[in-house]
């Protein structure tokens, strides 16, 4: 049975390996892995909100498609229930990384099916967004009502990154009186 390997073999940040395009001449990744995050933008896109909240890395750090997706569904779920469509929740980053697994063989019989170490390139298994210290991630904008569940939101989704975040809270400046 393929399993996935565990995400701390692909955390670190390594050199970029992205090279896709239409054309095949241009396209030196052979086979790229589709992308599993669905939407990149959620609610209401036309209001303006007051409000705005960001989740902010607070590492260099890869993070995996499926990780995003799954924080992308676990804040957008909270938000649909507690706010309707009074929102606009926002995924910040693309994954562009080509993550690369060279299938090594143990058991009986092994020696005759791997190669071990020579042509050690590895083929693509997945993909994953580079994110620098202090990249937004996630944006939620929404009513100054909304701000807990908002808050609450992109705390489940930072529970889904292998990294500790910061969520950065921007309201609105009171306006003082004239008198």
């Amino acid at each position: 049975m393929a399993r996935l390997r565990k995400a701390v073999a692909y955390r670190r940040l390594e050199r970029p390996y992205t090279r896709r395009s239409k054309y095949r001449a241009l396209n030196y990744v052979r086979a790229s892995p589709h992308n599993l995050i669905v939407k990149y933008s959620m609610g209401n896109f036309v209001k303006k909100y007051p409000c705005r909240l960001e989740l902010v890395s607070d590492a260099d750090i890869q993070l995996r498609h499926n990780s995003i997706e799954s924080a992308r569904k676990s804040a957008n779920k909270l938000l649909e229930t507690k706010c309707g469509t009074n929102y606009n929740f926002t995924v910040r980053m693309y994954p562009h990384h080509i993550l690369r697994e060279n299938p090594l063989a143990s058991g009986a019989g092994a020696d005759r099916m791997s190669t071990g170490m020579s042509m050690a390139f590895g083929k693509p298994i997945g993909i994953a967004a580079q994110i620098k210290k202090g990249k937004t991630i996630m944006e939620v904008q929404c009513e100054e009502k909304d701000v807990a569940i908002a808050k609450e939101s992109l705390k489940r989704a930072q529970n889904k990154f292998p990294m500790h975040c910061m969520i950065r809270v921007t309201l609105p400046k009171k306006k003082a009186k004239a008198e």
